[in-house]
């Protein structure tokens, strides 16, 4: 029995939309995650709101012709004017507001450099952690040269998520020297799960031993820190687009080597390096079924316990019924190679 590609709704958590210099003060721009179309703006207090993107009196798109006023977002179609909170303050040609036309309000948090938005598919809960400040991405001078990449998927965040328990397909996909050695997974406090794993890096010089230590922080975020080769930290951020499309995105910060130019050469290697371990697993993510009870070695990763911690995020039905669900068949990317893949990639100093 087949289904279709994968059982999963869209997780609730904290979410990039991307980074404070894509949402402009006093512009409304037009963004889509979570299966929905939103809209994201920035008042002049420089506040930035994120906002279902229908108005609720005919229908316009408010990120598409959107203006923002002050501290108000006003309508394209015919200026009605709502507040940051969703809230229908003016109806420029009536003496009275429309207190049932609400727009849903996402909570939003700017920090580490990123911008993120609470998603939940009940709008009544609020957020259930917070998303912690990581000193390295706030300002620590022995850290530098931040470069970001970012990668869509036409996966679900939880079979790109698996990764972290799967130590055996580095040598199988990437080429590492051997498997991997998962020291250590742990998943008792909620919203966290923490992987710490030794690694040996193949290098010009030979190979390099290392270490690969992570933090889950919910669905949508990741401190994982290499060290080893040079001291890395990459502040993995991953978003759910529809149920089965993901956008990651990736901030590497390294610790300084002695002078900027050193660290910025060292650091755009080794990003180029996970970058092409990432258009490795592309292919796999996007064509692999997902099994909901696959047929495991005795010395595979803790698959089960990686899934049961990601269970927790659902608030809708899981069902989990079929032997196996497939992706739909693309016959364009039958040929896809890695290499074709691509990734775009933002260098800050």
């Amino acid at each position: 029995m087949t289904a279709e590609r994968s059982p999963f709704p869209i997780p609730f958590g904290w979410f990039a939309i991307g980074y404070p210099e894509d949402h402009p003060r006093g512009e409304a721009r037009a963004i889509y995650y979570f299966d929905r179309h939103l809209v994201a703006w920035r008042d002049e207090d420089d506040v930035l709101h994120v906002q279902d993107a229908f108005c609720p009196h005919l229908g316009a798109h408010l990120g598409h012709g959107g203006t923002v006023e002050g501290c108000e977002l006003v309508c394209p179609f015919h200026g009605w004017r709502f507040d940051g909170d969703g809230a229908n303050t003016e109806i420029p040609y009536s003496e009275r507001t429309n207190r049932k036309a609400r727009l849903r309000t996402y909570p939003v948090v700017e920090r580490n450099g990123i911008s993120m938005v609470w998603y939940h598919p009940d709008p009544s809960v609020a957020p259930m952690w917070e998303i912690p400040e990581v000193p390295e991405f706030n300002g620590d001078p022995d850290w530098s040269t931040v470069i970001r990449t970012e990668h869509v998927i036409d996966a679900p965040w939880q079979e790109m998520a698996e990764n972290a328990v799967d130590a055996a397909h580095f040598r199988y996909v990437h080429n590492t020297a051997e498997v991997p050695e998962l020291e250590s997974y742990e998943t008792d406090e909620f919203p966290y799960s923490q992987m710490r794993s030794s690694q040996k890096f193949p290098t010009p010089r030979g190979v390099m031993e290392g270490r690969i230590d992570s933090r889950m922080i919910g669905p949508g975020m990741s401190v994982v820190e290499f060290s080893g080769i040079v001291d890395t930290l990459n502040l993995a951020v991953t978003t759910p687009i529809e149920r089965n499309k993901s956008i990651i995105r990736f901030n590497f910060r390294f610790k300084t080597l002695g002078d900027e130019e050193t660290t910025a050469n060292v650091g755009r290697a080794f990003v180029r390096e996970v970058d092409r371990q990432v258009l490795e697993d592309k292919p796999i993510w996007e064509h692999k079924a997902y099994l909901p009870r696959p047929a495991l070695a005795d010395t595979d990763g803790p698959f089960t316990r990686f899934r049961r911690w990601a269970a927790q995020f659902y608030a809708e039905p899981v069902d989990q019924s079929a032997e196996r669900y497939t992706p739909p068949w693309w016959p364009e990317r039958a040929d896809e190679a890695p290499a074709k893949a691509t990734a775009s990639a933002r260098y800050q100093p």
